[in-house]
């Protein structure tokens, strides 16, 4: 007769509580794991990503592209708000002042020929930039980490600008379009190299989106400058072709490199030799070339 009044007041757990909480947690951890294929879908070729889904973490999370974005935009801020402008749509003198532009009649301040992409030249410009790199730069971060998306990002601001500086000498040159085409070169190498292995309709939805981002954007420019004769802030446009050629070497090396040790692959010190006799040559050919180009 003891036992059985104990055993009443006895409180069990409530299994019912226990078992409504389990559906939350897999409903979560669900959410996570789908956000993470995708991820994978887009950035790996399907023998990577199970290996990416298994050792996936968001540490560090992709600080690098998001640091540079929230750069870019306060200097635009800073130049639409706080310098005179005859207009802040499209920005014009202020700007052209500016110690971070590149200019080509003060090419001997070295910092220009980086520094010029924090520099936008108007709304659009920054919009389509900032969308882009934070559109592309994440996922890719997030599967690469940031030192190798900061990688592929500076060879491609520091190529266009040089690029810039002997192919279009006497223009300047505003933005971070370099960078953001590199990014881009270097995802559509993989998507090229690598479309054996995805789903046909997919691959070919990825190229074309690609394509038609950049088309827009190339066409855009070339219209402004040759068209348009936009003469209160004509820049150049050769950043984007040396920027995604970065991305297509040096982006496509370092993006196909996610479970490898980018340091002994062949590859990644072929296409860096070739970049830095490239900075050599361009380096030479702005002390030494350009007053009589």
């Amino acid at each position: 007769m003891e036992l059985e009044r104990m055993n009443t007041h006895v409180e069990w757990p409530d299994e019912t509580k226990e078992k409504a909480e389990e559906p939350e947690e897999a409903s979560a951890m669900s959410y996570c794991d789908r956000f993470h294929r995708t991820i994978s879908n887009w950035m790996l070729p399907s023998d990577l990503r199970d290996k990416y889904l298994e050792r996936i973490n968001c540490l560090p999370p992709p600080i690098f592209i998001i640091l540079i974005s929230i750069g870019e935009l306060a200097v635009f801020v800073y130049y639409a708000v706080w310098k005179p402008q005859k207009q802040w749509i499209t920005l014009g003198t202020g700007i052209m002042n500016s110690p971070l532009i590149y200019r080509y009649d003060k090419r001997e301040e070295a910092w220009r020929f980086v520094s010029y992409m924090f520099v936008h030249a108007g709304v659009q410009h920054i919009i389509g930039n900032l969308f882009l790199q934070l559109l592309i730069g994440i996922p890719l971060e997030m599967v690469h980490k940031g030192h190798r998306v900061g990688l592929v990002y500076l060879a491609g601001v520091i190529g266009g600008s040089l690029a810039s500086s002997i192919f279009d000498p006497r223009k300047n040159l505003v933005g971070a379009s370099g960078g953001v085409y590199a990014l881009l070169g270097g995802y559509f190498m993989n998507v090229i190299v690598n479309f054996k292995s995805m789903v046909p309709l997919f691959g070919i939805f990825r190229i074309l989106v690609i394509v038609l981002i950049v088309g827009t954007d190339v066409g855009f420019a070339l219209y402004r400058r040759y068209i348009v004769h936009d003469t209160q802030l004509q820049v150049s446009f050769v950043a984007h072709f040396a920027g995604g050629l970065a991305g297509m070497s040096i982006g496509y090396t370092v993006f196909s490199c996610f479970d490898k040790n980018l340091i002994k692959d062949p590859r990644f010190w072929i296409c860096i030799a070739a970049y830095v006799a490239f900075l050599i040559f361009a380096a030479l050919f702005n002390i030494f070339f350009f007053s009589t180009y």
